[in-house]
């Protein structure tokens, strides 16, 4: 009897640590504003011959986006692919809506998004690079693109379970 006890205690504290289910009742909100534009000099720090020239380019550019569409979880709200002033790239999560769950990251991928039971699993099978740890279940959020890695090379943003291998929600990136 005390060791069924001990098996089922162990068992239900591996089962809690790996499922988190309380993760299901806590809802995180971010609200990340877009990077500011990187400054120029100001007129009188930059001298009077540079006053009038204008800036080569003024402010971040959307490059790609796409409406979220839902995985294994209810998930919804925009992705977009945004080139900052400065030449680096991130990718933002507008009103973003999915549920929390253990180890979930935002990846960026070459696979096509697929509506269904078919896309829970299709991210991690080509060529893909994890943005970081999802800040938050709900809101807006940025996340920066390693330097090297090239925009272009990559079709699809997923918010990833690492620790069930499954896409809770993704978004095909369509060019603009």
């Amino acid at each position: 009897m005390a060791v069924a006890a001990v098996v089922a205690v162990v068992a239900a504290g591996v089962g809690l640590y790996w499922f988190q289910p309380w993760k299901l009742w806590q809802d995180e909100t971010v609200r990340e504003a877009l990077p500011a534009a990187s400054s120029a000099p100001s007129p009188s720090a930059a001298g009077p011959d540079t006053a009038s020239e204008p800036s080569a380019q003024a402010g971040p550019r959307t490059l790609a986006g796409g409406d979220l569409i839902s995985h294994e979880h209810a998930t919804s709200g925009k992705v977009r692919l945004v080139q900052l002033a400065d030449g680096s790239h991130v990718v933002r999560l507008e009103d973003l809506d999915t549920s929390n769950g253990p180890d979930l990251h935002v990846w960026l991928t070459d696979a096509p998004v697929k509506e269904g039971r078919a896309g829970w699993g299709v991210f991690d099978d080509g060529e893909y690079v994890s943005l970081g740890k999802l800040k938050g279940n709900r809101g807006d959020q940025n996340y920066a693109l390693p330097a090297g890695v090239d925009p272009d090379a990559f079709t699809s943003v997923s918010i990833w379970c690492d620790r069930f291998d499954v896409s809770f929600g993704a978004a095909e990136l369509e060019r603009v």
